[in-house]
């Protein structure tokens, strides 16, 4: 395919790359989403549907749209209570999907995880020049411009000793995963015991940002992490297992700190210790060796059942004999006659006490 770009020198909307490549939103959904966010701020203080409206997005197709934004975290809305008794809808709009807690927050009037409130200063007058205090800009949740989904910015450790608690000046990004990086620079995971198990869950963290970029630690967070990652080593996870459980199921908004994410899902998904098999019970003692009943010269076995007297050649000896002589006596024994003539004999047998008719 050939494509012609021309970039636009003005009258354009930056749209995030992540609302166009969101596969869950139709069209309608991602037009919407960039018409309301191209408008003036003083033309989106009215309902979604208003917006709608004026792109002729109406009935089925209105509500089809509203309902993938709502599943995706672009619009949230919630119902509450005014003056006189009656009700109204609250709805928050953003280019980027936002948790409940996160809309709830900017409807409280809380900044919510990078989100910043957009300036309420004193708005010019329609004066010529105009008076009035300028106003900051307004900051929404897009991503700064040389930052984008996918792309790992990695930037090394400080030296050891350029100062007692200097920086640089480079503060870490705050996300979801804010507690678990806090407790992890306030040194609650402490420096991993040697063994083998370390070391094979250091490779096992190291390898991660193969199969996923966001998942990319430095040398000194995955050996501050090891010591999580080796428990579940010795508890019968083997290395692969370990790299799929930390590798699926990432969020849909993506991992703000890697080092934050999987330390909680270390510990949060770690498993059962194995349960412990009793020790096996040691097998009888062979039984005692006795001397054998049988002919010939004095000799020991040891039984198989408790009656056995003779040995295995010695019993086996005894069959025969006893056989080879049911045998004999069987065939010394005359042949019975005949069932006729047996017939005949009780016949002849029984005549003389027969009364006549």
């Amino acid at each position: 395919m050939l494509s012609h770009v021309i970039p636009p020198p003005r009258g354009y909307t930056k749209v995030p790359n992540g609302l166009v490549r969101q596969s869950r939103l139709g069209s309608d959904a991602k037009i919407l989403v960039m018409y309301v966010q191209g408008l003036p701020e003083g033309d989106r203080d009215k309902a979604l549907s208003e917006h709608a409206r004026d792109l002729h997005f109406t009935g089925r197709r209105y509500q089809k749209a509203k309902t993938e934004l709502v599943a995706s975290g672009y619009l949230h809305e919630k119902r509450e209570t005014v003056a006189g008794g009656r009700w109204r809808t609250v709805q928050v709009f953003s280019n980027f999907p936002l948790t409940d807690d996160q809309a709830a927050r900017l409807r409280a009037g809380v900044p919510a995880d990078g989100y910043e409130l957009v300036s309420t200063g004193p708005v010019p007058t329609a004066h010529f020049p105009t008076v009035g205090a300028p106003s900051g800009p307004v900051v929404g949740g897009l991503l700064p411009a040389d930052e984008e989904l996918g792309k790992n910015e990695s930037h090394p450790p400080t030296e050891a000793g350029s100062g007692d608690g200097e920086q640089d000046g480079q503060e870490e990004p705050e996300g979801l995963e804010g507690a678990a990086s806090e407790e992890a620079s306030e040194g609650l995971l402490e420096e991993p015991p040697e063994g083998p198990e370390v070391a094979v869950a250091e490779r096992v963290l190291l390898s991660l940002r193969h199969e996923q970029r966001q998942l990319h630690l430095g040398v000194r967070e995955a050996r501050t992490l090891a010591g999580l990652a080796a428990e579940w080593l010795r508890r019968g996870v083997t290395a692969a297992d370990l790299r799929r459980a930390l590798c699926s199921g990432l969020p849909v908004e993506g991992v703000r700190t890697a080092v934050g994410f999987l330390a909680h899902r270390l510990r949060e998904k770690l498993p059962a210790a194995p349960e412990s098999v009793p020790a096996p019970q040691p097998p009888p003692p062979p039984p005692a060796l006795i001397a054998c009943a049988g002919p010939g010269e004095e000799h020991m076995f040891r039984p198989h059942v408790p009656w056995a007297t003779t040995c295995g050649p010695c019993h086996r000896e005894e069959q025969r004999a006893f056989w080879a002589d049911a045998l004999a006596r069987a065939d010394a024994a005359p042949e019975p006659p005949p069932w006729r003539e047996r017939f005949a004999a009780v016949a002849e047998a029984g005549a003389p006490g027969r009364s006549a008719p």
